[in-house]
């Protein structure tokens, strides 16, 4: 077993959690229940963790992780890199140019 994921937040490490299993990567979370002993243990002690089941998937849940954390944020727009025009977060094309979405 090894440690993928954390963060202060348990609905973004649920949501990690989510998308590592759409993925068929067997994974489970630790430490959802210490955020009581916030102020009393240090602060990255008591936040929930997102492991793997099995080391073979690590590498893969790490490279999910990741790309999980690169996608824009919902509800943000964006600049057309080729000609400035601004669009909507749900257009991943420029409908001026043709343009597609940068990716991080």
């Amino acid at each position: 077993m090894k440690r993928v994921y954390s963060a202060p937040s348990p609905l973004l490490v649920g949501h990690m959690r989510n998308i590592l299993q759409n993925a068929g990567v067997r994974c489970f979370i630790r430490n959802e229940g210490l955020i009581g002993g916030a102020g009393e243990l240090p602060p990255t002690l008591v936040w929930p963790e997102l492991w793997v089941e099995r080391e073979i998937d690590h590498a893969r849940a790490e490279k999910l992780v990741e790309e999980a954390m690169a996608e824009p944020e919902p509800g943000r727009g964006w600049t057309c890199p080729a000609c400035q025009e601004r669009l909507e977060h749900q257009f991943d094309t420029c409908w001026n140019c043709g343009h597609e979405r940068p990716r991080r």
